[in-house]
């Protein structure tokens, strides 16, 4: 399987060059050039594989240049028991007899979503790099759980430092704990003092200079990277086949959505052939998502008018992984893809109302929803007290959407992307009582931390990375 960008570059090479290359020399993003589909024989030959099984089947299509047994080796060290606290990895419950379900993907090493690809690429990177003879030096950004999943999972890869970038102040105590209490010789935390969408335009600027990402080896584990989504959209087929529905019978799945990795990595599972209804997209107050596909304007929010909210993982005002999706609807037109882009990059909106694309997006799935915090409340504490069950103000918003949009008959299957330990003031807020959290996170909080801060600027950035690597190459 080559690779080509979402913008027009073609031959990106294969799965491990899109691994260690973040976004593609033109600014886009890399891309399959077909979707591999498994007809619904190939869909029914799945059930009732093991995880590492199932990943195998799904992501094989797509990575040509690892071989089998190596492939299936990566698999089955990365969805352990042990790494997952769970044999079935991502344990699916359903709310009493509502239709409701949830699929837990929190049960990992940082307690998010993010963990459920992130553990995979730490050994993917391990494996290509020690194949190739290089370092890599990954520069990421995080609006709260990216960078403690890419953290853990990198723990320990002496071919590997993570430079993560997050938002000064704008994360919840326990994600500042787990990231800034990391005290590895390969782990550098930079808090920027501005917001998510801040830190996301420093990773595409630092990647947007050839000389200096050559220079330093720097790549990705932001959603920007391909291998992120192909390695998430397995759970999607591991909570349908869960469901025990007849072959065929669709699903719905509820999906709280920032930067639209999580809920893109569904649309590529439906693209594949699995057998999903629609792929709800739960926004918070900052909208952006919700607007585009209830009008057909994709408007971007600059940085001063994203909002701080109590799901701060989704406080995003520009979605990276849209770009995929558009170009996806756009019947992978690179260079409609690129003409919207540049609208993007201009600020100025995106409006497909209308068109023959917006009749491709409303073919395609997706319906959407908007919370605030307000409903969050609510929403924890009703699930709390009907179901006995505690969630983190993210799921809220992924079950309340889900609940809105739910058709008779049809499971609606919500992602929980995190364990509510990680924000505990509004699950206080919600329910009077602090959550539960793992024995081994016990009193995080209170530790030393260690994190540079950092102005919203470029060169003091890539002075930083310079600084800590040293002038020289280091492949």
């Amino acid at each position: 399987m080559m690779y080509v960008s979402t913008r027009g570059a073609a031959n990106l090479g294969q799965f491990s060059d899109v691994l260690l290359m973040g976004l593609a020399p033109d600014g886009g993003l890399a891309m399959p050039e077909s979707i591999p589909t498994f007809s619904p024989t190939d869909i029914e030959a799945l059930r009732g594989l093991s995880y590492p099984d199932l990943a195998y089947a799904v992501m094989r299509p797509f990575i040509s240049d690892i071989p089998e047994a190596d492939l299936r080796a990566l698999l089955h060290a990365t969805y352990t028991e042990q790494a997952f606290h769970s044999p079935e990895i991502t344990p699916l419950t359903p709310l009493g007899d509502s239709g409701l379900y949830l699929l837990e993907l929190s049960n990992g090493p940082s307690l998010a979503f993010k963990d459920m690809a992130m553990q995979f690429l730490g050994h993917v990177f391990e494996y290509t790099l020690e194949k190739r003879g290089q370092r890599l030096n990954i520069l990421g950004a995080t609006s709260g759980d990216t960078g403690s999943a890419a953290e853990y999972a990198m723990l320990g890869k002496p071919r590997v430092n993570v430079f993560m970038l997050s938002p000064q102040g704008r994360m919840s105590a326990f994600q500042q704990a787990q990231m800034y209490g990391l005290n590895e010789p390969n782990i550098f935390n930079i808090a920027v003092e501005g917001v998510f969408d801040d830190c996301q335009d420093l990773v595409k600027e630092v990647n947007g200079d050839a000389e200096f990402k050559q220079k330093y080896d720097i790549g990705a584990v932001n959603s920007i990277n391909w291998a992120r989504v192909l390695a998430q959209a397995v759970y999607y087929f591991k909570g349908y086949f869960a469901l025990g529905l007849p072959a065929g019978a669709e699903a719905d799945f509820s999906v709280p959505s920032g930067n639209f990795g999580n809920v893109f990595a569904g649309y590529l599972a439906k693209r594949m052939g699995l057998p999903l209804g629609r792929l709800l997209v739960a926004s918070n107050e900052n909208d952006v998502l919700h607007e585009f596909f209830t009008t057909g304007n994709y408007h971007v929010r600059p940085a001063a008018q994203v909002a701080q909210t109590s799901s701060p993982s989704m406080d995003i005002g520009k979605a990276s992984n849209f770009e995929r999706y558009l170009y996806l609807i756009a019947g992978s037109d690179a260079l409609q893809t690129k003409g919207w882009w540049d609208e993007v990059g201009a600020s100025r909106p995106v409006n497909l109302q209308g068109s023959a694309h917006w009749d491709a997006v409303q073919a395609s799935g997706f319906r959407s929803g908007r919370s605030t915090h307000a409903d969050r409340l609510a929403t924890i504490k009703r699930i709390d007290t009907q179901f006995g069950r505690l969630i983190d103000p993210h799921t809220a918003d992924g079950v309340l959407v889900g609940e809105q949009f739910k058709r008779p008959g049809v499971p609606m299957v919500c992602l929980e992307t995190a364990l509510p330990a990680k924000f505990e003031e509004t699950v206080i807020e919600a329910v009077g009582r602090t959550p539960e959290r793992p024995a081994r996170f016990a009193g995080i909080e209170k530790g030393e931390r260690f994190c540079e801060v950092l102005p919203n600027d470029v060169a003091a950035l890539k002075a930083f990375i310079a600084g800590k690597l040293g002038n020289s190459t280091h492949s």
